[in-house]
């Protein structure tokens, strides 16, 4: 089976990539903007004309799109998330290759959710952002193509290669440089939400098994479990092995420390997860930095209901929360 891979180089294509490699029976070839890429492309800005010569040159029999932008303004988001997504459909349409598309969309194209709740396929779409509404412009492109499709909504991809900017990635750094400047109290913000974590090569998993099943429309990938960032926190301060306090700056009480071993003379380290601009914002003022909501535009809650996952694709989740987290430490450490 002949795979076209479009966003080898991402978060999460690299994933998928190592997961195609490891299958003898696909031919796997890469499409990019980057100089490694098999073909250099860029879709935000090339013809459909001319990614119909590469399919018809190429023919796969599969097309999996990871490439996507998850930072920018509404223009930069629309262009790489629904633009290069109707380029590859207008392509799909007009090659003789009859692939098959799998696309990779996300949990914040349904928005904020009622807390308790699973949300399932089925759930009207509300996204809170400009990048849920370019994902799910581009998954609507997909369901109306007429080609055979699905679209995998992941949630909240976590694990080895999370980005230095998301909100784990933000913590596991705090952490880093509590430890490295002997810091014995570290305080964070923005630690409220409560997100479904799912590990990056359980992902890849379900995009291999995507690629080789028959299944059309919207498929939920998670874990099938809502965490709180603060719960989260604790896990990667414990794998960490860090000696200090962790306390919470969210405006919401909390009953102590997530975790509360305190040193003789504690100095204050903070720090808030949610939002990028926080901690320059923080240096700004002398007051605690205010609670900034989860930056996907879906509030306090999500977990996604993954039971299609299981009896469409055969896949369930594997790799649990702390093993992922300790694989973000990992990383982080290596930089001390």
């Amino acid at each position: 089976m002949r795979v076209l891979l479009i966003g080898a180089n991402g978060y999460l294509g690299r994933f998928v990539a190592d997961r195609l490699l490891a299958d003898p029976a696909v031919q796997l070839t890469a499409l990019g903007r980057g100089d490694d890429a098999d073909v250099r492309f860029d879709l935000a800005t090339g013809s459909p004309g001319a990614l119909t010569r590469f399919l018809d040159a190429v023919h796969p029999g599969v097309v999996i799109n990871c490439a996507g932008a998850t930072r920018g303004g509404a223009r930069e988001l629309t262009r790489h998330n629904t633009v290069a997504v109707a380029t590859i459909c207008e392509a799909l349409r007009r090659s003789g290759c009859g692939a098959r598309l799998v696309q990779i969309g996300c949990g914040s194209e349904y928005g904020p959710s009622q807390p308790g709740s699973s949300t399932a396929e089925d759930a009207v779409p509300r996204p809170g952002g400009p990048y849920g509404v370019s994902k799910l412009a581009a998954t609507e492109l997909v369901l109306g193509s007429g080609l055979d499709a699905v679209v995998l909504r992941v949630f909240s991809p976590v694990g080895p290669g999370t980005p230095a900017g998301s909100p784990l990635g933000r913590l596991a750094e705090a952490l880093r440089r509590a430890m490295q400047s002997g810091d014995g109290e570290l305080k964070l913000g923005g630690l409220g939400a409560q997100r479904d974590f799912v590990d990056v090569r359980d992902v890849a998993r379900a995009v291999h098994a995507a690629s080789l099943s028959a299944a059309q429309g919207v498929i939920n990938i998670g874990s099938g479990r809502a965490v709180r960032l603060r719960d989260a926190a604790g896990i990667l301060a414990r794998v960490a092995g860090y000696g200090g306090a962790l306390n919470e700056l969210d405006g919401l009480p909390h009953p102590g420390p997530v975790h509360a071993t305190h040193t003789a003379h504690a100095t204050h380290l903070r720090a808030t997860i949610g939002h990028p601009r926080a901690e320059a914002e923080h240096h700004a003022t002398a007051a605690s930095p205010a609670a900034f909501p989860y930056p996907d535009g879906c509030g306090t809650w999500q977990q996604a209901d993954v039971r299609t996952a299981r009896d469409r694709l055969g896949w369930r989740p594997r790799i649990n929360l702390e093993e992922s987290l300790a694989d973000i430490w990992m990383e982080a450490a290596c930089r001390i």
